[in-house]
């Protein structure tokens, strides 16, 4: 299994409708995509302050390495991508991403 984490800053005028619009594309995705076996998605809720400016988050849990590498082109992935750093304060870097295997 491989967790698939995104931590992101989305820019401060955003409206939660944006944002939920680009999670409900994302849980789309487990079902346009195979290998992808869950989606979760929101707030950060830490109390330790060490999230660096990183309100939000998701993980996609797929169930193998080539499963993550499918849908790292696939080009339903490419354009939700593209969505979301137009949605982040920065660009490419209002997002932070970390893999790691289960």
């Amino acid at each position: 299994m491989i967790h698939h984490c995104v931590f992101v800053r989305f820019k401060s005028a955003l409206q939660q409708a944006d944002k939920q619009a680009i999670y409900d594309e994302l849980v789309a995705l487990k079902d346009a995509l195979p290998g992808i076996v869950e989606v979760k998605y929101g707030p950060n809720v830490s109390p330790e302050g060490l999230n660096g400016g990183f309100l939000d988050g998701f993980v996609v849990t797929f169930d193998s390495v080539e499963a993550r590498d499918a849908y790292l082109p696939h080009p339903q992935h490419k354009a939700l991508a593209e969505k979301l750093i137009a949605a982040t304060d920065g660009g490419v870097s209002g997002l932070m991403v970390f893999d790691l295997a289960a």
